[in-house]
């Protein structure tokens, strides 16, 4: 296991005192930021993760650990035994790209692993993440046998990157480094691995004097950026890196490249630094990128800008059935914030907004409004997610919401309504966050459902219904299906909150009438129990066709009593394949299965193959089969017997240990599995509800 002391400390902490602690306390009880425990808790859920268990947070924002008891005596365990570090991940990827940016072009692959004292694994590892990190700004990481590691790009990219990795995962270490050396705290050692803590200092108190004589107020992350910006320009230049000639050089007299001229000017005296003149052009874009204007002020260049935020404004208002349009401190607000972010997406610096996952969550719809609406009136700038979420702060405090009332439900159609459909909702719920509940039917239940319960219609066959509008989508969920469920979601923001949006919700306080209850009750007990008895384990001999098996496992089922008229069972199944791939990629699992009035008991068998059968795979490549999945269920099933073979289903390819466990020969530890899903249900589901 790989964790920090402090990972450690917090995970002990929460165990000991499990839904007491909150993100404030612990920062209290370990002197570090509420930032940095954030962002140690990310990684502590991976580690969780591992160990089947998850971090959940009570009514009160108290934290605990989620899991069977079993799992959390392990962790403790294993956690007694290691040996923490105080290097993360980042801090060793931010040592990699230092020497990336400092020493190249090129790196033999075995050294740079030496030189951070990692593995060759682990190093290329990093090498890929911090490949697409360097994407983004316009460097080139590339590899290549006997060459070893290149990378190609300009001075200025260069500086962006490595000063956005700064500020992205560093940002609370620089503050409370600053702090502490502006109360006299004397350092030795490089900050960060990078930063001379004489220059930072000296860059402090200059770009703060200054700021404080020409009347500038920075936001916090802004001035932080300067001052990282500022510093890393100076050491850069005493290396001998130098930037490249502007091909749009700044203006001498604005008031932005006067104050860096000063700046540049007494740095340069205080600390003997060979900065150019191009060195100040580049820090004077970085301060336009963030000065924060007086809201009260409206400056006839943002004419045109203050236009299009009134557009903003009343789209978003249509769409979510609220009238802003006459709030003036939305308007300035907006105005104030708007103006110098996009400035900084006209010049392609990084934005960051630690919030942005949890804005979406928060007010999924209010973000596809903003971001709609900001993709049709500023038609030459994009907007990344990071900014869109800044602004939809604005609207959320304008409304006075502390949540969207609104619940986006889908449906998913597939020809059986079980088996790899709920393997798609599950991914839809993952991928998809704005979508709180997804339902699976069958064509025949769609055809009799009532379609004003749902938001949107997502099918994995052509749906023989004209009238209804949906979307046809893999059942794998491909990156392209995701995004044009996203944008079908944010071309109809206005048809989702029509009728909902800031309702109350639906009381909760309501009781399950007992015989309902006892009826679910009966329908899981029932299900699990045909599971499990019927559960069987085949050794077959492939006779080059996966049909051949399939049909002695349905006549099989018949001699069992299981099911009527094996042929038209068979038939189903045959019709099923046709419509779509039923192989499990990156598996050798196929998941064969129908709904038919045929068969009695719900079944779930698995058949191997000595030999390996070639089928066509989920995503339409074929690929060998080893193992075949059977999956048979009566043609009318309640919403509980839904939920238990959707269960297996989506248990196939949860992890790597399940894939092993469904692929092997071994029925007991297979039905041990599924008996621990089983029960997992009962405990969380039915027992709790």
């Amino acid at each position: 296991m790989f964790i920090t002391s402090r990972e450690k400390s917090i995970i002990e902490l929460i165990v000991k005192t499990s839904g007491k602690h909150t993100v404030y306390s612990l920062s209290a009880f370990l002197n570090v930021s509420g930032r940095t425990v954030q962002r140690n808790l990310k990684s502590i859920e991976s580690i969780l993760k591992k160990y089947h268990l998850e971090l959940k947070r009570t009514a009160n924002e108290g934290l605990f650990i989620d899991g069977k008891n079993e799992h959390i005596y392990r962790l403790i365990q294993n956690l007694a035994e290691v040996n923490p570090t105080d290097e993360t991940p980042e801090e060793r990827k931010l040592n990699l790209l230092i020497i990336l940016l400092q020493e190249g072009p090129s790196f033999k692959k075995q050294v740079l692993a030496q030189q951070l004292g990692i593995s060759v694994t682990t190093l290329t590892s990093y090498l890929d993440e911090l490949a697409d990190w360097l994407q983004k700004y316009g460097i080139t990481l590339t590899r290549k046998r006997g060459v070893g590691v290149e990378l190609a790009a300009d001075e200025a990219d260069k500086r962006h990157a490595l000063a956005s990795f700064f500020l992205v995962y560093f940002y609370e270490d620089i503050i409370e480094t600053l702090y502490g050396m502006q109360k006299g705290h004397h350092l030795d050692e490089p900050v960060l691995g990078y930063f001379k803590p004489d220059y930072l200092l000296a860059v402090d108190r200059v770009v703060n004097q200054h700021l404080a004589e020409g009347q500038i107020t920075l936001t916090d992350s802004d001035y932080i950026g300067l001052v990282v910006y500022t510093c890393l320009t100076i050491q850069r230049s005493e290396k001998g890196f130098e930037l490249q000639e502007y091909e749009q050089a700044e203006d001498h007299d604005s008031t932005e490249y006067q104050l860096m001229d000063m700046i540049y000017m007494e740095l340069k005296d205080k600390l003997s630094i060979p900065m150019t003149k191009r060195d100040v052009q580049f820090l004077t874009v970085i301060l336009k990128g963030s000065k924060v204007q007086d809201p009260d002020v409206v400056y006839y260049d943002s004419i045109l800008l203050g236009h299009l935020i009134k557009n903003v404004i009343k789209d978003v208002s249509a769409d979510l059935h609220v009238d802003l349009s006459d709030d003036f401190s939305l308007f300035q607000g907006l105005l104030a914030h708007m103006g110098p972010s996009i400035f900084r997406l006209q010049q392609e610096l990084d934005l960051f907004n630690p919030l942005t996952d949890e804005i979406k969550k928060k007010y999924p719809v209010l973000f596809l409004a903003v971001k709609k609406s900001l993709e049709t009136e500023f038609t030459d700038i994009a907007f990344p997610d990071d900014e869109v979420a800044f602004i939809v702060l604005h609207f959320g405090s304008a409304m006075l919401m502390n949540e969207e009332k609104v619940n986006i439900q889908a449906v998913v159609v597939c020809p059986t309504g079980i088996g790899t459909s709920k393997m798609l909702a599950s991914r839809i719920q993952r991928e998809l966050t704005m979508i709180n509940k997804v339902e699976i039917l069958s064509i025949k239940d769609f055809q009799t459902a009532n379609l004003d319960e749902y938001d949107i219609v997502i099918s994995t066959v052509r749906l023989p219904f004209t009238e209804v509008e949906y979307i046809l989508v893999s059942p794998l969920l491909s990156e392209k299906d995701i995004g044009f469920i996203q944008s079908y979601l944010q071309n109809n923001v206005e048809k989702l909150t029509r009728k909902k949006y800031l309702k109350a919700a639906p009381r909760s306080g309501e009781k399950t009438e007992v015989r309902m209850l006892l009826k679910e009750i009966k329908d899981v007990h029932s299900s699990m129990e045909a599971i499990l008895t019927n559960f069987r384990v085949y050794r077959k001999q492939s006779a080059g066709s996966h049909l051949s098996i399939l049909n002695e496992m349905v006549e099989q089922a018949e001699r069992d009593e299981l099911l009527h008229q094996p042929h038209v069972v068979m038939h189903q199944l045959m019709e099923r394949e046709k419509k779509g791939g039923l192989g499990i990629p990156k598996t050798n699992m196929g998941l064969f299965h129908c709904r038919d009035r045929n068969v009695k008991r719900l079944i779930f068998q698995v058949a191997h193959l000595d030999e390996p059968c070639r089928i066509k795979g989920m995503d339409g490549v074929d690929m060998e089969m080893k193992s075949l999945l059977l999956m048979l269920a009566p043609e009318e099933l309640s919403r509980r017997e839904q939920e238990i073979l959707s269960l297996i289903s989506t248990s196939l390819i949860e992890d790597h240990i399940s894939m092993m466990i469904y692929s092997s020969t071994n029925e007991a530890i297979i039905l041990k599995k599924l008996e621990d899903i089983f029960l997992d249900y009962l405990q969380t589901n039915l027992i709790k509800e």
